[in-house]
């Protein structure tokens, strides 16, 4: 199981300002678990978000949106509203978050926080993986996490040692930022490539997160 919680609404409108229509997509797995997902929570987001004066397309719970194969089956039901939507809002886990991105033509945005358990998260099908940092920014990187998918953990740019889109580290693996650029691209958001990244606060990748206490530990909550 990954443990998420819910970003603030006013963080998730900063970086939906150009964004008028929006899809909801939920991960009906580990959120759920958690008591953070389902459909309260998305409908708990869609009220929030109109009030704010989006507008909300549709929205969609898939039981692991980290299947790839199960969360195309099906999205692809509900096409055309996804189509009327400028980005597509995802309450899930990092991965969930890369894994939508991944299979959509659209800007992709986080809508939870993964938090730290300190140890093993399970096992799910892809090349997708999530470093738990507690301060998701898939926003900028259009759905493609510079931790993971980087091989120096870079936030603000390539380091310039790539060549022809290959690491300089791993010469067999794409270069994370070469990615991002492609995917940035692809959704005509190059834009995002300008908004400065600020360093990771590493403590909030601590496993004894007050929301993993509160969640797990203290049974009187």
């Amino acid at each position: 199981m990954i443990l998420t919680e819910k970003k603030p609404l006013e963080e998730i409108l900063s970086f939906m300002q150009q964004d008028e229509n929006i899809f909801l997509l939920a991960c009906g797995g580990c959120p759920e678990s958690a008591e953070i997902g389902g459909e309260a929570a998305v409908l708990e987001m869609k009220e929030g978000l109109e009030k704010a004066g989006k507008t909300i397309t549709g929205y969609l719970i898939v039981d692991f949106l980290c299947n790839k194969v199960l969360a195309t089956m099906r999205i692809i039901r509900h096409k055309e509203k996804i189509a009327q939507a400028d980005a597509i809002l995802v309450l899930s886990c990092g991965i969930g978050v890369q894994a939508v991105s991944s299979i959509m033509k659209k800007m992709v945005y986080p809508a939870l926080n993964t938090i730290s358990m300190g140890g093993f998260q399970g096992l799910w099908p892809g090349q997708e993986r999530c470093e738990q940092c507690g301060e998701c920014i898939l926003n900028l990187t259009g759905g493609i996490c510079p931790i993971t998918f980087c091989s120096k953990t870079l936030l603000n740019g390539p380091c310039g040692g790539a060549k022809d889109g290959k690491c300089e580290i791993d010469k067999e693996k794409d270069c994370g930022w070469h990615l991002i650029y492609e995917r940035l691209k692809k959704v005509g958001r190059l834009d995002k490539l300008k908004e400065f990244k600020k360093a990771r606060n590493f403590k909030k990748m601590e496993p004894n997160s007050e929301v993993r206490k509160k969640r797990f530990f203290d049974i009187e909550q």
